[in-house]
């Protein structure tokens, strides 16, 4: 475990949330992991685990193992070896810097990126900020918060998504306002 020199209670901007630990497996050690990552056992491709609890205090663990246990994930890091070390971890976030992830093609953007934005629809009506996206079977929904009211939008390029300018901080649909 290696302490941070970020300060407690701060999520910086260069980090993104990969996951959390969510409570001890067995008596070794082991944690369990909800990944927020498609797919979900993308979260073992990052040897590396910044971890912050609710407390803000930051620490750094080396993966050893992880792996898929029936449908959830568990997790074992270096230096975590009992049952009561790993409860130690239960609820911390695991962080990663934003320049560790991959490169994205040309009109794809991870849910990060989409957070903030200003939607407005293609005639100039404002339908407030994505707040934040989830996913379905079908497609990922938007979460716009308005001033009036909150919208779930189809993350659909190129259908309901017209443009997305990150600089810009604003993303264009074709939604009828009243919907």
């Amino acid at each position: 475990m290696q302490p941070d020199s970020d300060s407690p209670g701060q999520k910086s901007d260069q980090y993104v949330v990969l996951g959390q630990l969510t409570s001890p497996h067995g008596v070794k050690g082991w944690i369990k992991v909800y990944s927020y990552t498609s797919p979900i056992d993308g979260i073992f491709d990052y040897p590396e685990w910044r971890l912050q609890n609710a407390d803000g205090q930051q620490s750094s663990y080396r993966l050893s193992q992880g792996r898929r246990q029936g449908r959830a994930l568990v997790a074992s890091l270096e230096g975590i070896t009992s049952r009561e070390q790993a409860e130690q971890l239960t609820g911390a976030d695991i962080l990663l810097p934003k320049s560790a992830l991959p490169r994205l093609e040309a009109d794809e953007y991870y849910w990060y990126q989409l957070e903030g934005l200003q939607v407005v629809t293609s005639h100039g009506v404002s339908l407030g900020c994505v707040d934040h996206l989830f996913e379905t079977g079908a497609n990922d929904v938007l979460v716009v918060k308005g001033e009036d009211r909150q919208r779930l939008l189809p993350y659909l390029p190129d259908q309901v998504v017209i443009a997305v300018d990150l600089a810009a901080g604003r993303m264009t649909v074709d939604w009828d306002p009243e919907f």
